[in-house]
């Protein structure tokens, strides 16, 4: 199998890390016929593709077998904000194999988090409505759903570009990361609904760029005397 290095995936602090085990948690109670995830949001730099790369170590790290697809077609970031290496001179992605001009084996990639695996955008294009409605597309997703745990699918913001509408008519169900204090909630209603119609199920809004200090439940991390000596060195310890 292909390899790719992720060379820069910072350590979260406790009460990010928390939050994603729960959120990684919540995600297992929505039950088995729940495989394929898409994480969407309404605008750019809101922090999907945070979201979903965080995700797939903390998945990962629960013995699941775990596949990220980026599916961010047009203006994917997280070859170049994660320092991605790939072993490959001219490597392929989802992009090359929508195109037919390689095959499912050619485009997944194990990474160096154990039993996460990660499906590169390949190239961008300016145009990708034809590839995504392509019946290779439907394979892609039928052979992710048969052989991973989960399946992660990045995509372009919702609010922004149409082609998040039509990944989402290959999942089962749909995560839309918010920014915090940015946008309306008549703004997630209306991307909520236009998902909905697609036929896949939204599964919840993450809440994202949250400052903690700010934040009404910042005590329960910080400032909870019976917890907060405990919580701080076991942290510590798992980070060495």
């Amino acid at each position: 199998m292909n390899y790719i290095e992720i060379g820069q995936m910072p350590e979260l602090d406790y009460a990010s890390n928390e939050a994603m085990n729960s959120l990684a948690t919540n995600l297992s109670y929505c039950g088995e016929e729940v495989r394929v995830i898409g994480v969407t949001s309404r605008f750019a730099s809101e922090g999907k593709s945070y979201i979903s790369m965080n995700l797939l170590r903390t998945i990962s790290s629960l013995q699941k077998r775990v596949l990220l697809i980026d599916m961010d077609l047009r203006r994917s970031s997280i070859a170049a904000r994660y320092h991605l290496r790939f072993q490959q001179e001219t490597p392929m992605g989802v992009a090359h194999y929508l195109a037919g001009m390689c095959g499912l084996e050619d485009v997944i990639y194990a990474t160096n988090f154990q039993r996460a695996f990660f499906v590169p955008v390949g190239r961008e294009l300016n145009s990708s409505l034809q590839l995504l409605n392509s019946p290779r597309m439907q394979e892609l997703m039928d052979f992710a759903r048969a052989n991973f745990d989960l399946v992660l699918v990045d995509t372009p913001p919702a609010g922004v570009i149409a082609d998040a509408l039509e990944v989402a008519r290959y999942c089962d169900g749909e995560l839309i990361v918010v920014s915090y204090n940015r946008g309306s909630r008549s703004e997630i209603t209306e991307i909520s609904r236009n998902i909905e119609h697609t036929g896949c199920r939204v599964l919840g809004v993450v809440l994202n760029q949250v400052e903690l200090k700010s934040y009404t439940n910042r005590k329960y991390y910080y400032k909870s005397e019976r917890y907060y000596s405990y919580y701080h060195k076991q942290y510590k310890k798992e980070q060495v």
